[in-house]
C-alpha cells in the first residue's frame, strides 16, 4: 500500500475473512432448486374452513393447486380485424401449436390436446394453451408461437391474461356511456378490459361517450399500467396516481355551466390482497404465506371498497375481487361494508353474465386463528388480549339472522381445480340509495384553499430568486418528493390556434373534432407531439388537475415532422389514426391494392422507400394527385378495412408503422413473414460458435507467440548456414 494512504477497514475485513475462514460454495452453479408446493399452516387453515364441501373434492384441489398454471390469452374484440386474427389463430398458430408440442413432448400429434376456447368468455375470443409461461419462453420447439404471443401482444391485438383475472371486468358489465373507475389498476391487464368493452360499440360512438379512470397508489406501477393501457390507443383513458382508501372526490362540468361531484357509473375494486389464489403461478408464495397477511390487508381492503361505494352512483355497479381464497379478505370485507350501508348496498348475482363458469358460491360459517393456525377462534370472545389488536371483532362472521339478510352465498369463489384455472374471488354490489357516511359538498372542492396553488419564488430587481428566511438554503433547493416524478402540464389547445388551423385545412378535418380536446405536454410555441382526449376527459383534466395527480391522458394524434418538400409540419400518428380517422377528408386518402400494401411494409429501410412506379397504376394515378406530406392508407378485404399511415415523398410512397404492428398486418394480409421471424435459439448457437472460433483463434495466436519466444536463438555459424528467401 502506498505511504499515507488510508486502509480501507471493510475491505481489509473481507480480505482476512477469506483468507482465514472456509471458503463458501458456489451456488451459482448448482442447479435451480424447485420451490416445494407444500405449507402446513396454509393446508390446516383451508381444510379447517371447509373451502371443499367434501373431502375428495379438498384432495382434487390440493392436487390442482400444486400444478402449473396454463397460460390464457384473449383477442382485443372492438378492433374490426379480430375475427380474421381469431380465424388464423383456430387454423394457422393452432396446426403449429400442435406441431410444436408433438416435438416437445415427443409423442404423435393426434394425442396432443387442443387448446381450450374458454366457454364462459364473451364471443369465445379467449383461449387456454396447456402450458406452463415457462414452457414456451424456454423450449425451441414453440420458438414461432412465443414470438406470436409477443409481436400480436405489443401490437395491441391479444392480450396474455389469466384466466379468472378476466372475470371481473366482464360481470361489471360496463357500456360505452358508462363512467369507469379502476381503483387499483396497476399492471392494467383488468384496465385493458374496461376499454375494450367502452369501445364495443364502433358504429354507434365515433368516440364512446363513457371514460375509464385508473388509479393506482404506486407511482412506478402507474407506468406499467400506463404501457399497457396504450396498445388499445383509446382517447378515453385517464391515469392517475393516488390512494384509493383516501380518493378525493372529482368535480365534474354540468351542462348548465355549474359544478357537482363526480360519481361512477361502474367502479372495479380489484383490491391488494395476500394472492394465495395464485399459487400456481408464484410458487415462491408456498414459503412466505402465513395469516397475519390476511389480518394486515382487512383493514385497507375495507377502506377501498368503502371509499369505493362512496364514489358510486346511485344505481351503480361495484365489483369487489381478490386473487386470495381467504374469507377474511374476501366475505369478512363485504360484511362490514354491506353492514354498515343499512340497506344501501346489496349483493347481486352475476353468473348469467358468465354462463359455463364453474364456481362455488360465497362462504357464510369462517373461522379465525394464530399466525401457526395452532389455536382457533369462533367469536372475538375467546381472543386473548394480545392478539385484539390484530384480529378485529368485524373479522368475525355476523350472527345467523343477519347474515341471511346480506346473501353472501351470491359472491363467486373460483377454486383451482374446478375448471383448471388460479383461485379468485368475485362479489358485485348495486347502490340502490345514498350512503348515510357519504360526503358531496361541492364548496370544498371549487374553493381550494390558498395553500394548495403552487407557490412562485420571489425575485428581486435583478431576476434572481430571494432566499427564504425560514431555511438556511433558500428556495433553489427541491423538496424530496415522496410520489414520484412531477409530471408535464397539459396544455389544451385554445379557440384561435395556428397550429390547428393549418391541420385543419391541410386533412379537413372534420368540424365534429373538437379542438379543445387537442393537446400538448408542454408550454412552448413550437409544438412537437399532439395528442386527442375525448371531452370528458378534457373536462375531468381541467376540473381536477389541482386535486390529484394525473400521469397519462391523451393519445397521439400529430407529430411535428419537418421535411422541405412538404407544406405542412404535421404527419400522422399510427396510435392516433384509430380515432382520428373518422374526423379526416378525402384529400389525403390513397386506397391500395393488398400487393400494394404488402409491398410498402416490407420495405423496412426507411432510406429507401418503394418508388409509386413499383405501384399499381390506380395507386400510381392516386399519388400524382396528392402533394408531400402525410397520407392515409386504406385497404378493403371482404372481413376487415385496414387503416395505415402512410408518407406520400416527392416520388415515394411508404408505410408509417412500427415492427410489431407491420408484422400484425403482414400476418392478416396472409403474406410471408419469414423476413421477420427471429429464433433466438438459433442466434444463440450461431454467437457460441462464433465465440468458440474467436477463442481457437486466439488460442492458436497466443500458442504461436509463446513458441517464438521460447526459441532459441540461432548462433553465428548457424545463421550464415541459414539460407535466406530471396
Amino acid at each position: 500500500m502506498a505511504r499515507g494512504k488510508k486502509q480501507n477497514p471493510f475491505a481489509a475485513r473481507k480480505r482476512q475473512k477469506r483468507e482465514n475462514g472456509p471458503q463458501r460454495p458456489d451456488r451459482r452453479s448448482e442447479p435451480y432448486e424447485e420451490t416445494k408446493r407444500d405449507n402446513v399452516s396454509f393446508i390446516k387453515y383451508y381444510h379447517l374452513q371447509k373451502i371443499c364441501p367434501t373431502e375428495e373434492e379438498w384432495t382434487q384441489f390440493l392436487e390442482s393447486i400444486r400444478d402449473n398454471l396454463p397460460t390464457t390469452f384473449r383477442v382485443t374484440g372492438f378492433k374490426g380485424e379480430a375475427k380474421a386474427l381469431l380465424n388464423i389463430i383456430e387454423t394457422q398458430l393452432f396446426t403449429e401449436y400442435v406441431r410444436a408440442v408433438a416435438e416437445l413432448h415427443q409423442k404423435p400429434p393426434e394425442q396432443v390436446e387442443r387448446p381450450l376456447c374458454l366457454p364462459w368468455y364473451p364471443d369465445g375470443l379467449a383461449y387456454q394453451l396447456q402450458l406452463t409461461r415457462k414452457d414456451i419462453r424456454r423450449s425451441e420447439p414453440l420458438c414461432r408461437l412465443h414470438n406470436f404471443l409477443i409481436v400480436e401482444t405489443t401490437a395491441g391485438s391479444i392480450s396474455r391474461q389469466e384466466a379468472v383475472s378476466m372475470i371481473p371486468p366482464i360481470v361489471l358489465d360496463v357500456k360505452p356511456t358508462d363512467k369507469v373507475l379502476d381503483m387499483c389498476a396497476a399492471p392494467g391487464s383488468k384496465t385493458a378490459q374496461l376499454i375494450e368493452a367502452l369501445h364495443a360499440a364502433p358504429e354507434q360512438h365515433k368516440i364512446p361517450p363513457g371514460f375509464v379512470l385508473a388509479n393506482d397508489v404506486d407511482n412506478n406501477r402507474c407506468y406499467m399500467l400506463v404501457h399497457q393501457a396504450k396498445r388499445l390507443n383509446s382517447p378515453c383513458l385517464l391515469v392517475t396516481n393516488h390512494d384509493s382508501s383516501v380518493f378525493p372526490n372529482l368535480l365534474q362540468s354540468n351542462e348548465d355551466g355549474t359544478k357537482a361531484v363526480l360519481k361512477f357509473d361502474k367502479i372495479l375494486c380489484d383490491v391488494p390482497c395476500s394472492g394465495d389464489g395464485t399459487l400456481r403461478k408464484n410458487p415462491d408464495i408456498w414459503t412466505k404465506w402465513n395469516l397475519a397477511q390476511a389480518y394486515n390487508l382487512h383493514g385497507i381492503q375495507y377502506r377501498i371498497v368503502r371509499r369505493g361505494a362512496e364514489m358510486l352512483e346511485v344505481g351503480g355497479r361495484l365489483v369487489y375481487s381478490t386473487c386470495s381464497l381467504n374469507p377474511i379478505e374476501n366475505e369478512a370485507v363485504l360484511q362490514r361494508i354491506l353492514k354498515d350501508a343499512d340497506g344501501a348496498l346489496e349483493l347481486v348475482d352475476a353468473g348469467h353474465l358468465v354462463p359455463g363458469l364453474k364456481y362455488n358460491p360465497g362462504m357464510t360459517d369462517w373461522k379465525l386463528a394464530t399466525k401457526e393456525v395452532d389455536t382457533v377462534y369462533t367469536s372475538f370472545d375467546e381472543v386473548p388480549e394480545s392478539m385484539r389488536t390484530i384480529i378485529r371483532p368485524a373479522m368475525f362472521p355476523l350472527p345467523a339472522e343477519d347474515m341471511a339478510k346480506i346473501n353472501l352465498n351470491k359472491c363467486m369463489r373460483i377454486l383451482p381445480h374446478l375448471q383448471d384455472t388460479g383461485g379468485f374471488f368475485v362479489a358485485v354490489i348495486v347502490k340502490r340509495r345514498q350512503l348515510s357516511f357519504e360526503k358531496n359538498d361541492v364548496k370544498d372542492l371549487v374553493e381550494k384553499p390558498a395553500e394548495a396553488a403552487v407557490e412562485e419564488p420571489q425575485l428581486d430587481e435583478s431576476g434572481k430568486p430571494i432566499e427564504a428566511k425560514n431555511v438556511p438554503w433558500g428556495p433553489q433547493r427541491k423538496r424530496k418528493r415522496l410520489h414520484g416524478y412531477k409530471e408535464d402540464p397539459y396544455v389544451f389547445f385554445g379557440e384561435e390556434d395556428a397550429d390547428y388551423n393549418a391541420i385543419k385545412e391541410f386533412y379537413q378535418l372534420d368540424e365534429s373534432l373538437s379542438k379543445r380536446c387537442l393537446l400538448t405536454r408542454c408550454v412552448t410555441e413550437k409544438k412537437k407531439n399532439i395528442y386527442y382526449c375525448s371531452e370528458p376527459i378534457r373536462k375531468l383534466v381541467v376540473n381536477n388537475e389541482h386535486n390529484i395527480k394525473i400521469i397519462n391522458t391523451g393519445v397521439k394524434t400529430f407529430v411535428r415532422c419537418e421535411n422541405r418538400h412538404t407544406v405542412h409540419p404535421y404527419r400522422l400518428a399510427q396510435e392516433g389514426l384509430q380515432t382520428s380517422n373518422a374526423f379526416m377528408g378525402s384529400s389525403r386518402r390513397i386506397e391500395v391494392h393488398r400487393d400494394d400494401l404488402v409491398l410498402l411494409l416490407n420495405c423496412t429501410d426507411p432510406t429507401k422507400p418503394p418508388s409509386t412506379h413499383e405501384l399499381k397504376q390506380a395507386t400510381q394515378d392516386r399519388c400524382s394527385e396528392l402533394g408531400v406530406g402525410s397520407c392515409i392508407l386504406k385497404y378493403v378485404d371482404e372481413q376487415f378495412t385496414l387503416f395505415v399511415v402512410g408518407w406520400r415523398g416527392t416520388s415515394s410512397l411508404r408505410a408509417y408503422v412500427d415492427r410489431d404492428e407491420t408484422i400484425h398486418i403482414l400476418r392478416l394480409l396472409g403474406a410471408d413473414l419469414s423476413k421477420f421471424e427471429v429464433n433466438k435459439y438459433e442466434e444463440a448457437k450461431k454467437a457460441a460458435a462464433a465465440a468458440a472460433e474467436a477463442a481457437a483463434i486466439a488460442a492458436t495466436a497466443e500458442t504461436n507467440s509463446g513458441a517464438e519466444k521460447e526459441a532459441p536463438a540461432a548462433t553465428p555459424m548457424e545463421a550464415e548456414q541459414t539460407p535466406t528467401e530471396s
